[in-house]
């Protein structure tokens, strides 16, 4: 009895210390959600702007929903919380579970999230300067004769979203590399073999995420490959600097 009651406690306790970082998340992003939502709509209108270069002087964005210029703002402002409080949400990721882990992991893990994250946005950025213009001037000019371009508010912004998470993932490729090597599944070697079948990949994502022209499709692939190649490099380096210290052990 005394040892089930003793096992409970650690597990109560990790339970109370998971509910209270999961409450400083939630305050931090309601903070930061009323901080900007007097903005929303400038803010909107700063995300709609790769569009509305491109769209005819005589036609504009339209609202087919009563509540969309309302909630639609609100919603971007909401996900952009959520962006801006990356970095207390991953420090409370990290503090909740870094007690549990060894030395080498914790060098290993806090590097790899400060890197995830600005890759993550590093792929948003790239997505709304150098992707979005590419694709709205595409999709804007490709409309028959007699369509006037005119895209829901709400449309717009869940395609957006939908971009900005797409590119975001696949700013991740060097992250990915290094874990798959971290964690054993691959070698550096073997994932060198696998270099035209990751080229050929990116150029398939490439052709999924962009309108159909080389140019734009290009845009995405090089950038997924040099990031591949990238994480191949440091997944080389950090295998040596492991066999280094393997071997300083062994002495």
């Amino acid at each position: 009895m005394v040892e089930n009651e003793e096992q409970e406690q650690p597990l109560i306790s990790h339970l109370v210390e998971l509910r209270n970082r999961l409450l400083r998340v939630v305050v931090t992003v309601l903070l930061i959600f009323l901080a900007m939502a007097p903005f929303a709509n400038e803010i909107y209108s700063f995300l709609a702007k790769p569009l509305m270069q491109f769209l005819p002087a005589d036609t504009s964005m339209v609202a087919i929903d009563v509540v969309s210029p309302f909630l639609t703002p609100f919603k971007l402002v909401l996900v952009a919380s959520i962006f801006i409080a990356i970095p207390v949400i991953l420090y409370q990721f990290w503090a909740f579970v870094a007690p549990g882990l060894y030395a080498h992991e914790k060098r290993m893990i806090a590097p790899l999230l400060i890197a995830s994250t600005l890759l993550f946005i590093l792929g948003m950025v790239f997505a709304y300067f150098v992707v979005f213009p590419l694709v709205f001037g595409f999709l804007t000019s490709a409309a028959p004769v007699g369509v006037s371009v005119m895209t829901d508010i709400a449309k717009y912004l869940d395609f957006v979203l939908t971009m900005f998470f797409a590119f975001g993932m696949a700013f991740e490729v060097p992250i990915v590399t290094i874990v798959l090597v971290w964690v054993g599944v691959f070698t550096p070697q073997q994932l060198a073999e696998k270099r035209p079948y990751i080229i050929v990949a990116a150029f398939i994502i490439g052709m999924f995420l962009t309108p159909p022209d080389a140019i734009s499709q290009t845009l995405l692939a090089v950038p997924i490959w040099l990031l591949f190649e990238t994480g191949l490099l440091f997944s080389r380096l950090f295998v040596r600097k492991s066999d280094s210290k393997q071997i300083a052990s062994d002495k």
